[in-house]
């Protein structure tokens, strides 16, 4: 047992991380196995594989991201810093070559082979570079002689140019929204953010008519009748037939024909199996996540740390509601996981970096111990 009175490392971290946030996070991955038993074992049965084995990679896929989120959590914000520089440096790297090695999946190149494991560079690119854009936009707080939006700006427009090319304009719009909302808290002006949203209009109107698969994706959406729009229909129709407290787990049938029912699909699974109640509680875990750090975010005094952690919980919650909002059709098909349910290694990790650095920046400041300190030993005198 971790003690107060006895304090060692690991007892010091137990009792200034943010504990509730912690079981919500490690709800969310248990929750991510049961579906993917759920999901997976139909897909892997359609490709000629173990009926368990998305489920064995997803708990071997846990192992190293539990430690990451753990570890991770341990660091001061002054190492987060550097861990980020290089993750972002390292990703960058990777992401800039994957649309000339990585394989192409669909018509796009978003993951390199590397010892046999495929890795998608982006997906570790993302949490990195908010942590950059909150220095940045911290440093421009404390200093505003420092060109520090002109360093932001340059940062956006490389990482979305290379994910442009893979192409990934679910990563983009997703990073480009974070980079938006981080810059609004900065103290931008409203006129600022509404010409970068003018930008990014231009910039989707250009990929509708450039890009193929854009417009064949957003013209299904707008027109059922324009083409082929199977996986969204049966996704649709899990919530009907799931109702309020779903079928039963096992014995749903959607899962037989989505290919993709343990990745971008899996809430769709959860919908028809275990009803609207589970992903009501999903929905839950995950609101709960984002509102808890946007308010231990808005009580910090330091501008990095409010801005990462804001960007963080931002970047998180968004990613959740893309992927389910595609679920319920609201929204056209993007290709992006449920944070801790969809099955996938890089996705995983790459989101317990993410978590564990949250919890390391929400985490009780020192100073706020040593006060606490100094008015106990005050009221004992």
């Amino acid at each position: 047992m971790a003690s107060r009175a006895q304090p060692t490392l690991f007892g010091e971290w137990w009792w200034t991380v943010d504990r509730p946030t912690l079981a919500a996070l490690g709800a969310l991955m248990l929750g991510g196995i049961v579906l993917c038993l759920a999901a997976s074992p139909p897909v892997a049965a359609r490709i000629g594989l173990d009926p368990f084995h998305f489920v064995n990679r997803q708990v071997l896929f846990l192992i190293p991201a539990c430690a990451v989120l753990v570890v991770t959590s341990f660091l001061s914000p002054r190492d987060i810093r550097k861990v980020a520089l290089v993750v972002f440096a390292v990703s960058l790297a990777m992401t800039a070559a994957t649309p000339y090695f990585g394989a192409e999946i669909k018509g796009a190149r978003r993951w390199l082979v590397i010892l046999g494991m495929n890795i998608q560079p982006s997906e570790f690119l993302k949490p990195a570079f908010v942590i950059l854009i909150a220095w940045l936009f911290g440093e421009t707080a404390k200093r505003p002689e420092m060109p520090a939006n002109s360093m932001a700006l340059t940062l956006l427009v490389v990482v979305v140019a290379l994910l442009v090319l893979q192409p990934d304009f679910g990563q983009t719009m997703l990073i480009s929204l974070v980079w938006g909302a981080l810059f609004y808290m900065a103290g931008m002006r409203l006129i600022w953010v509404l010409g970068l949203a003018a930008t990014a209009g231009v910039g989707l109107v250009t990929a509708f008519f450039t890009v193929p698969h854009v417009a064949q994706r957003i013209n299904r959406f707008l027109d059922p009748t324009s083409g082929d729009t199977f996986n969204i229909d049966i996704a649709t129709e899990s919530f009907y037939r799931g109702g309020w407290f779903g079928r039963g787990p096992g014995e749903g049938t959607i899962k037989r024909s989505l290919p993709e029912g343990h990745t971008d699909f899996v809430f769709a699974v959860a919908a028809e199996e275990f009803g609207v109640v589970l992903c009501l509680i999903l929905v839950a875990l995950f609101a709960f996540i984002v509102i808890r750090a946007l308010i231990k975010a808005m009580r910090t005094d330091d501008p990095f740390i409010r801005f990462a952690a804001a960007g963080l919980a931002i970047l998180f919650g968004l990613q959740s509601t893309i992927n389910m909002a595609v679920n319920l059709h609201l929204m056209p098909a993007k290709g992006m996981t449920l944070p801790f349910i969809s099955y996938g290694g890089s996705s995983l990790i790459s989101l317990a970096y993410g978590m564990g650095m949250l919890l390391a920046l929400t985490r009780e400041r020192p100073r706020a111990k040593l006060a606490g300190d100094f008015l106990l030993a005050a009221s004992s005198v």
